[in-house]
This record gives C-alpha cells, sequence and structure tokens, in this order.
C-alpha cells in the first residue's frame, strides 16, 4: 500500500494554518485536516489536569505516530501544528523520515498575529511572537506562504501546485538538523 502524503503547514500560532487547512481540503477532497489543537483535546479528556494527574509524555509523540499510521494506511493529511522546540522537531523528523511529506512554512506579519491574537481572545497575547524565536529558525520548506499578503484560497493553490514537483524540504530539514545535532554531542 503506497502511503498517503503529508502536507506539514507549520507556522506560529494565529498565522492561519487551521484556516489554511479548511481551504486545501476544498482543494483536495481526498486530504483531511489533523490538527495537533484537536488531538490535544483526546489527551486533556484523559488526563485529570486540575488533580495534576497528567500524561508524563509530550502531545506530540502520541500525535505524529498516529499522523505516520493514518499514512501508512494511504490516508492523505493536512497537519496543522507548531514544530516549536528541539524535542518535538526530534520526534517529528524521527517518527516521520519515511513519510512523504510536503513542508509548509506559513507566515503572518508580526502586527497582523498580535491582532489576531486579540480579535480570537482565545489565545496568549505575545504567545505567537514568542513562538517566532524557534519556529522557522531551521526548517527548509518546500513552499513558504504569507498568510497577511495572499488570500487563503490564493495560498492553498500555491500549496497544491507545489504538491506536482519534487519534495525536498522534510528531508533538507532532517539532514540540516541531524548535522546540527551531531555538531552539539
Amino acid at each position: 500500500m503506497e502511503k498517503g502524503m503529508i502536507i506539514v503547514l507549520n507556522g506560529v500560532s494565529s498565522s492561519g494554518k487551521s484556516t489554511l487547512a479548511k481551504e486545501i481540503t476544498k482543494l483536495l477532497p481526498d486530504f483531511f485536516a489533523f490538527s495537533v489543537d484537536d488531538y490535544d483535546l483526546i489527551i486533556e479528556k484523559m488526563e485529570d489536569r486540575d488533580n495534576q494527574r497528567l500524561i508524563p509524555v509530550e502531545t506530540e509523540y502520541f500525535y505524529y505516530r498516529n499522523v505516520a499510521m493514518f499514512s501508512d494506511r494511504g490516508i492523505n493529511l493536512i497537519l496543522d501544528q507548531i514544530l516549536h522546540d528541539p524535542i518535538t522537531l526530534q520526534t517529528f523528523y524521527k517518527t516521520l523520515n519515511t513519510h512523504p511529506i510536503l513542508l509548509v512554512g506559513v507566515h503572518c506579519p508580526a502586527e497582523e498575529l498580535k491582532r489576531r491574537e486579540h480579535f480570537r481572545g482565545d489565545r496568549q497575547i505575545g504567545q505567537a511572537i514568542s513562538q517566532l524565536n524557534f519556529v522557522h529558525q531551521q526548517e527548509i520548506y518546500d513552499v513558504e506562504i504569507n498568510t497577511y499578503t495572499l488570500s487563503m484560497m490564493e495560498c492553498a493553490k500555491e500549496i497544491v501546485d507545489r504538491l506536482q514537483t519534487p519534495l525536498l524540504g522534510f528531508k533538507k530539514s532532517l539532514e540540516k538538523f541531524e548535522s546540527s545535532r551531531s555538531k552539539n554531542k
């Protein structure tokens, strides 16, 4: 069985990943959006956070293994997530290194991120800006889009068009990550 394609939308909070994933599914109806935020709700239901009874493993550990299982069964996915720290990066690369991935950088100017956080009301103000210290610093993308300068449909079309060419971003990012880890040992 051929593995399902995985479109990875990586960007800071409020950059437009969830809305973009919905637009992509309009163009690619055989793809399914799979957000780490939605997956975290599953973990949250299992835990008793009021009494500090928590699962002692990062959500991303389970999330990426589920992504791999879907892909292994031929399911095409659009991931809405944030590669936000070294542990997440390591789990991402280690778990998905044999899967077909289109790595997409989702960008938005800092002032617009602040405006979106304030407008949404469900995010910690300043969270997106703080994430910029790590997100997009080490990835090599197949395509980068800006959800402020282009409409969501224009961004989605650019991503879908990119599926027609060889995908090298994930492999190059993995090589860069492994190289930096070996230098730091």
